[in-house]
């Protein structure tokens, strides 16, 4: 139980609501114990991990951790703090929808993040997934935060608006509970938002910080994350000291 009443679940869920224009949540991408500690430390309500980010800290390319590594890793980010925690736990790994919620619960995650690309990189059935969806929503009831990530943008579509808002509808209409349509650039979320009605909207923030999260919120994104460019901002940093250490040492 969180100490603000409710479930984790519902905690999480309150953090997506009834948000300011200029004041979405914003979800720092732990990929490991450590970056999971220091975000909560810096005041951070929630944390969403990022599939990519831990894919990389496993030693894996996005898209090929094995499910049981996954689910460990998120176990240990979940472990190590206090606040919710969603997971993305990107296409499901081709579990049933009760298989894979009992999974979540294990790991003590409260919310998931399940994209709608296939195994093979394309995009699936829509009605196929919001069906699965749904099956998702009734295995987990209301303790699991369902993000429904639409990958229209990054798939080729010829109309990626139109085609995010026809999936977004869909997903929302079986459950889900926020959707995110990744890499939408930021013109188009006023259409995506006018579409969704109330519906929390997730974007994706910018390697730059442009536009800023105050100025994402006004376009219309309720909640903000970062696949993995947390980790690969912290890479940057670890390689230019790693070069500093080596041009130090002696030999």
């Amino acid at each position: 139980m969180s100490p603000t009443g409710g479930s984790a679940a519902e905690v999480l869920r309150r953090l997506h609501r009834d948000r300011a224009a200029d004041d979405p949540l914003v979800l720092p991408g732990p990929w490991d114990a450590v970056s999971a500690r220091a975000f909560e430390a810096a005041g951070f309500p929630a944390l969403a991990t990022p599939s990519a980010g831990v894919a990389s800290s496993l030693g894996y390319e996005d898209g090929a951790t094995p499910a049981a590594e996954m689910f460990a890793a998120v176990t240990r980010i979940v472990r190590a703090v206090s606040v919710p925690v969603t997971a993305d736990l990107e296409g499901g790994y081709g579990l049933p929808a009760p298989e894979l919620v009992e999974r979540v619960r294990e790991s003590g995650a409260v919310g998931v993040n399940l994209e709608d690309t296939g195994p093979s990189g394309e995009l699936k059935d829509p009605r196929a997934h919001a069906e699965w969806l749904a099956e998702v929503r009734t295995a987990a009831g209301p303790e699991l935060l369902v993000n429904a990530r639409v990958d229209a943008y990054i798939r080729g579509t010829s109309e990626p608006l139109e085609e995010a808002i026809a999936r977004a509808r869909l997903y929302a209409e079986a459950g889900a509970d926020c959707v995110y349509p990744i890499a939408a650039p930021p013109a188009d979320l006023p259409a995506l938002r006018a579409a969704l009605g109330d519906l929390p909207l997730n974007a994706l923030a910018a390697p730059d910080g442009r536009p800023s999260f105050a100025e994402l919120g006004r376009l219309g994104a309720t909640r903000i994350t970062f696949g993995d460019g947390l980790l690969l901002r912290t890479r940057d940093d670890l390689a230019a000291l790693a070069t500093k250490l080596r041009e130090n040492a002696p030999g």
